[in-house]
């Protein structure tokens, strides 16, 4: 995680500040960090490597780019390797079999066709591990495993706006260095169901938003093994300026470190 920390004042200096709403890219100004760190040189051997997908067939986040750079930079700190891709012909057996983990980021639509699905569906169940960011839970809504397996299903969204994150359990490594509570500002998921069956990691207090439609437990992040496999998702991550913030990239990193089954 010090690799990580020193990386920080890069990760900031890369992404661009842009984002989208529901009504078109909208500029942001996001607190960047001073100062300049080289990134480290990925190990020859990466401990193991993700990929991460991020096609988009429904709404396109304009922080698409500034978050596949910023896994990119936490793989080369924290030494796993990094392909990113917005080809579904990458979902056979013989390619995913590759990786510890596939990371859907701020993925929309229906993205795979029924023989990817299916070789997700085998990859899963063979042991490996699922990464969802945000809109990944805005994907596939006729693919009903796909959905078990993030384990929720978008409903809406108010503006986006600052508001307390709730840590729910404090010794994740998603979620043991976050500040309690942890202020931040995203775009607020609404879910059409409760998450059953997972370990919530953080919730969002909706009393320090408008919008909310979930109640007093309202979870925000959160994992659970399935089918074989683990699955690790967090709502939050709609703006570039989350891929600049430190919190929020620890959150991210735990969340990959586990789904990759790093101990």
């Amino acid at each position: 995680m010090s690799h990580l920390r020193a990386a920080i004042p890069l990760l900031a200096g890369l992404v661009a500040c842009k984002s989208g709403t529901a009504s078109g890219p909208r500029a942001e100004v996001c607190p960047l960090a001073s100062g300049s760190t080289a990134p480290a040189r990925a190990p020859t051997t990466p401990a193991f490597r993700i990929l991460v997908f991020s096609r988009t067939l429904g709404f396109r986040h304009a922080s698409i780019p500034a978050a596949i750079t910023a896994v990119q930079v936490l793989g080369a700190f924290h030494g796993f390797g990094v392909e990113a891709t917005e080809d579904p012909t990458a979902f056979s057996d013989s390619n995913l079999a590759r990786f510890a983990a596939v990371v859907f980021l701020l993925t929309t639509g229906d993205v795979l066709d029924s023989a990817q699905q299916t070789a997700f569906e085998r990859y899963i169940r063979a042991g490996h591990g699922f990464v969802g960011v945000h809109s990944a839970s805005d994907t596939e809504y006729g693919w009903p495993w796909y959905h078990a397996l993030l384990g929720a299903t978008f409903a809406s969204h108010p503006a986006i706006q600052q508001a307390s994150v709730i840590v729910v359990d404090t010794g994740h490594a998603a979620t043991r260095t976050l500040p309690l509570p942890w202020v931040r500002t995203d775009e607020w998921y609404n879910f059409t169901a409760l998450p059953t069956g997972v370990s919530v990691l953080t919730r969002v207090d909706e009393a320090s938003y408008t919008g909310g439609a979930m109640g007093a437990d309202h979870p925000v992040s959160w994992q659970h093994t399935y089918a074989g496999g683990r699955a690790w998702y967090t709502a939050m991550g709609h703006t570039a300026c989350s891929y600049s913030e430190r919190p929020f990239l620890d959150h991210l990193l735990g969340g990959i470190d586990w789904a990759a089954g790093v101990p």
